[in-house]
């Protein structure tokens, strides 16, 4: 996946404009794979719902999207920064898409079940590395909660 993210980048420095969807699924699963992470206990559900937000909210395939999660998480051990992902979703996405990436994220939370206080101090700093205010923050949770 790292390698996939600097062709990314490289490319996004190359030819101005939007890239592509699959290119913001990278960026967007990079985020929800982080999250599932952050607790010490990822597991399937979820992992499906990265798949099934990615499905959903990206267009892409569910064999795409399984790709891109296997990618994320053979490689999430490297990364070193959010602040990769998060620069190329701010640049190519307005304010609602993005909370709308959060409220996935949320959903990413709330698939085990619980939120950990460590899961809850990641999302945090997402929403505001993604300029979401504390109201937007708030709105997707209640959305994502509403959900599960």
């Amino acid at each position: 996946m790292i390698e996939r993210l600097k062709q990314l980048f490289s490319t996004a420095d190359q030819k101005p404009g939007k890239p592509d969807a699959h290119q913001l699924t990278v960026a967007a699963t990079a985020l929800m794979v982080q999250l599932s992470r952050v607790d010490n206990d990822e597991d399937q559900a979820e992992l499906k719902t990265i798949v099934d937000c990615a499905v959903r909210s990206h267009e892409v395939t569910r064999e795409e999207a399984e790709e891109i999660l296997e990618d994320a998480l053979s490689q999430a051990d490297d990364s070193t920064s959010l602040y990769e992902f998060t620069g190329l979703i701010n640049e190519h996405l307005d304010q609602q898409e993005k909370q709308a990436l959060l409220e996935s994220i949320w959903r990413v939370a709330f698939a085990d079940g619980r939120i950990d206080k460590y899961e809850e101090h990641l999302i945090r700093r997402m929403a505001d590395l993604l300029h979401l205010n504390h109201r937007e923050y708030m709105q997707a949770r209640h959305r994502a909660e509403g959900q599960s």
